[in-house]
C-alpha cells in the first residue's frame, strides 16, 4: 500500500447506545489502522455520552463531540466539517464494518491507479441482533446500478444504498452536504447531488459491511410516503424540467401499481367471512347506539 492515507469514520449517534459498543468494536479491529473515528452525539437522551467517553479513553483515534439535537443530516455535516482524512467512511451507530473494510477499499482504489476512483461501494448483508446470523441484502448490487439516472428513478424501487457500503474521497464532498430540512430520504438527495457530477465509481462484490434491521426505524414507518413527497418537492427545484418530468412519470406509475395491489388486497379482505362478520357486528352496535361506547372501551384497553 502507498502512503498511509487517513480515513475519517463519521458516526452520528442518537438513541443507539445499546448498539454503540458493537459498532465501535468493528472500527477498533480494522486491519488498516490509520483512521480517526468521529463519534458525534446528537443530543441523545440515553447513555451514549458514557459509552463514547469510554472509547476515547481506550484509543485516542476516537474523537467525541456533543451537540444539541438537530437530526442525522446536520450531524453528518458536522462530522464532515471536523473530518481531516483523505477518505470518508460513514457508519451509523447501530451498523457494523467487517475488519478489512478500510484496507480492502484503499487497496482496490490504489490498484485502479489509472481510473481515479472517487467512490468505492462494497456489498453488504443484513442482521437483527446477532452479527453471526445474517440474511441476504435487500437489493442486488451491480456496477450498472451506480449511475445518476438509476439513483434518480430507481431509488426505493428495490434499490437504495446503505451508507456504510460507501468509501468516498473527501475532496468529492467539498461542496456536498446532507439536506438538513429532511427527516428521512436525506440519503437519496445526498447521493443524487453527489452523482450529478458524474464521479468515478467502482463496485466490488465483497461483503464488507452489515446493515442492522431495526423495526423502529423510520425507513419502515408510515412516514416514508410523506418523506418521499418532501424529497420530490426538493427535486422540483433541483432538477431540470426534463429530468423532473421523467421522475414524475416514474413515481406516478410506481404508486399507481402499488395502489392497485392494495386495492386488490382490500377487496379480498372485504369479501372474507371475518370482515363480513365484523361488519355485521358493527351494524348491530350502531343500531343499539353503543358503537361510540364500544370504541371508547377498546381505546382504553389499547386494542
Amino acid at each position: 500500500m502507498q502512503k498511509k492515507q487517513l480515513v475519517s469514520i463519521i458516526i452520528p449517534c442518537y438513541s443507539q447506545a445499546a448498539f454503540l459498543d458493537e459498532t465501535l468494536s468493528s472500527v477498533l479491529v480494522q486491519t488498516y489502522q490509520n483512521w480517526e473515528c468521529l463519534i458525534i452525539n446528537d443530543g441523545s437522551p440515553d447513555n451514549t455520552d458514557e459509552i463514547a467517553q469510554k472509547w476515547v479513553e481506550k484509543d485516542n483515534r476516537f474523537k467525541y463531540f456533543f451537540k444539541q439535537n438537530s437530526g442525522v443530516s446536520n450531524t453528518r455535516n458536522f462530522g464532515l466539517e471536523k473530518a481531516t482524512g483523505e477518505y470518508i467512511q460513514f457508519l451509523d451507530a447501530d451498523d457494523v464494518l467487517f475488519d478489512t473494510k478500510l484496507e480492502l477499499s484503499l487497496q482496490t482504489i490504489e490498484n485502479a491507479v489509472n481510473e481515479d476512483i472517487q467512490i468505492l461501494f462494497t456489498n453488504f448483508r443484513m442482521f437483527t441482533n446477532n452479527v453471526k446470523i445474517t440474511t441476504e441484502p435487500y437489493c442486488n448490487f451491480q456496477q450498472e446500478l451506480f449511475t445518476y439516472e438509476n439513483l434518480l428513478y430507481k431509488w426505493n424501487d428495490g434499490f437504495s444504498i446503505p451508507i456504510q457500503t460507501a468509501f468516498i474521497k473527501s475532496s468529492l464532498l467539498q461542496n456536498i452536504r446532507f439536506p438538513e430540512h429532511m427527516t428521512a430520504q436525506e440519503d437519496w438527495i445526498f447521493w443524487v447531488n453527489l452523482f450529478k457530477s458524474n464521479p468515478k465509481v467502482l463496485f466490488i462484490n465483497q461483503t464488507l459491511a452489515l446493515y442492522r434491521v431495526n423495526m423502529a426505524s423510520r425507513t419502515l414507518s408510515r412516514d416514508m410516503l410523506e418523506d418521499q413527497l418532501k424529497a420530490y418537492e426538493y427535486f422540483k427545484d433541483f432538477l431540470n424540467e426534463e429530468d423532473f418530468h421523467k421522475m414524475s412519470l416514474v413515481l406516478i406509475s410506481r404508486y399507481y401499481k402499488k395502489s392497485g395491489y392494495f386495492i386488490t388486497k382490500y377487496n379480498e379482505i372485504k369479501n372474507s367471512n371475518t370482515y363480513k362478520i365484523g361488519n355485521l357486528i358493527k351494524k348491530s352496535l350502531r343500531k343499539l347506539h353503543i358503537l361510540n361506547l364500544s370504541k371508547s372501551i377498546l381505546r382504553k384497553l389499547k386494542f
